[in-house]
């Protein structure tokens, strides 16, 4: 046989990237634990897929899709935010919502089949997460050399920018940028006590070669106001509503009549400018309480098995 040659060798090193890439596009686990920076979901493109997947109909308009979503109780507790990411403590209220919804007859089928439907339109946009049901993990599935190192880490904070998300420890000038939320979670078969979000974030990425905005806060011209939901306080409910929320005390008002669809719904006039490359990320002066402190082992995790896949 023949060895291979050079060229044979340059194309399997330049497929890899798109091979991963596909493997997340459809949904497939990576075969070791999540990036630095996660794939990133909007609400309003997972309301869209889901829509279709729970066979509610088909549509293109991320509000027809939150709304109809909404009016059955399927909804994170904040309600659907357009452009808000869909993050693992977002992910464990919809899939409750979800779960409720059907075993209140207002789905046509089971509760299983619903939330396997969400989780399946997950992961196919490129996340897999299972709320964490209690007990620790097995001691003997905890592999931190699987993790990437500090070193690793660096490198794509130096590259890359902060991830708006990371599951991982940030890197001690990048610390004070970002919230601790303490929600436990398995993805792809890693334990993880909680995450880290930016406390600001309004960028553009591209998704399928389409520009969308990530982000928490939102620039309303008419009311002549500037909105943020504050990712961690969001987790306990109080934070602005979208749509489908409850009516609910926790919510902080707006001040703009149905502004769960005027503000944080709104077509966008024109997008955001892209950060020009190279640009410095100054630390916040604000810093993420109740995080835990960096080099603990308490968020890096560990390997576990399906036996703690549960609701």
């Amino acid at each position: 046989m023949k060895p291979p040659s050079l060229r044979a060798l340059k194309l399997c090193v330049m497929s890899l990237p798109l091979l991963l890439a596909a493997s997340l596009v459809y949904g497939q686990p990576p075969s070791g634990p999540p990036t630095v920076g996660p794939p990133l979901i909007r609400e309003g493109d997972l309301a869209i897929g889901l829509q279709g997947a729970l066979g509610l109909g088909m549509t293109q308009d991320e509000v027809q899709a939150e709304s109809r979503l909404g009016e059955l109780g399927i909804a994170p507790r904040n309600g659907w935010i357009a452009d808000y990411p869909v993050t693992p403590d977002i992910m464990g209220e919809l899939q409750k919502a979800v779960g409720n919804a059907a075993d209140s007859g207002k789905l046509s089928m089971g509760r299983d089949e619903a939330v396997n439907k969400l989780n399946e339109t997950a992961a196919q946009m490129g996340t897999s997460v299972i709320p964490y049901a209690g007990g620790a993990p097995q001691p003997q599935s905890v592999a931190p050399e699987n993790y990437p190192d500090s070193g690793m880490v660096d490198d794509y904070y130096a590259t890359e920018g902060p991830p708006i998300v990371t599951y991982f420890n940030p890197p001690p000038d990048y610390y004070g940028l970002y919230a601790w939320v303490p929600y436990p979670f398995w993805c792809y078969g890693y334990w993880f006590p909680g995450y880290f979000i930016l406390h600001d974030f309004h960028r553009v990425i591209r998704i399928h070669n389409r520009p969308v905005i990530i982000s928490n806060h939102f620039n309303d011209v008419t009311a002549h106001r500037v909105f943020r939901i504050d990712p961690a306080r969001r987790l306990s409910g109080r934070t602005f509503a979208g749509i489908g929320a409850p009516r609910s005390r926790a919510f902080i008002s707006t001040g703009v009549p149905r502004s769960d669809r005027t503000v944080f719904n709104a077509p966008r006039a024109r997008a955001a400018p892209v950060a020009p490359a190279g640009r410095a990320f100054a630390p916040s002066s604000r810093g993420a309480a109740g995080a835990p402190s960096r080099g603990g082992g308490g968020f890096r995790g560990g390997r576990g098995g399906g036996g703690h896949h549960g609701r």
